[in-house]
């Protein structure tokens, strides 16, 4: 949902570098986690490249509203890849996405930081509720709402610090804009959190053991 559409340059040079060295420890870690799992590799290898290609033909689709607007489904791709192998598929999303001109390469490691969040928050509200909202219908509606608001944050913390070179309104201005942006974006995830929230159902009757409900260390 949260994405950054900016050009490269748009960036300085040392924040687009400080924000790929995030990513780049992120997807590490991630990556280290992910060697460490046993008999479920080969299950999450197939998962992670449906979401994969689920999520960049999702992401280019635009919902012709203020300007444009689209879904990515993170959280759906946390709730059932977890947040190690999901960072790797937002990683990919986000590079396939700028080699057709969907956001800069210099922005992939921010873009890609803020969709993590998204992945991360998803997977762990998903889990977290499991003993307070009834219903996985609701408890993956709730879980998508909650982190695509949290990468909304994300993306608009990232933008602020980082600053937009030959941009210039003030900071306070410019939150302004970006609120707005958030607000909108917050509107589709309405309708995001009900797509996730019937398909996590449904996969719920037909197919439970992709929604085994383990830990990071095991996902």
């Amino acid at each position: 949902m949260a994405h950054i559409h900016l050009e490269d340059g748009s960036f300085s040079l040392l924040w687009v570098i400080f924000w790929w060295l995030c990513a780049a420890l992120v997807i590490g870690f991630s990556l280290w986690r992910i060697r460490r799992q046993g008999e479920q590799k080969g299950r999450a290898i197939i998962l992670a490249a449906f979401c994969t290609a689920a999520a960049f033909a999702i992401f280019q689709i635009e919902i012709p509203v203020f300007g444009g607007v689209h879904m990515n489904l993170t959280p759906l791709i946390g709730i059932l890849t977890g947040p190690f192998i999901g960072s790797l598929v937002v990683l990919i999303v986000n590079i396939l996405s700028a080699a057709i001109g969907h956001g800069g390469f210099g922005l992939i490691g921010a873009n890609t930081l803020i969709n993590v969040v998204e992945v991360a928050a998803g997977y762990l509200l998903y889990r977290m509720m499991k003993d307070l909202v009834r219903g996985t219908f609701a408890r993956a509606g709730i879980a998508t709402f909650i982190a695509l608001f949290a990468g909304n944050v994300a993306m608009i913390a990232i933008i602020l610090v980082s600053g937009i070179q030959g941009v210039t309104q003030s900071p306070g201005q410019v939150l302004y804009g970006l609120s707005l942006i958030a607000l909108i974006n917050m509107g589709v995830a309405v309708i995001e959190a009900i797509i996730t929230g019937f398909a996590i159902d449904f996969l719920q009757k037909v197919r439970p053991d992709l929604l085994k409900e383990t830990s990071p260390a095991r996902q």
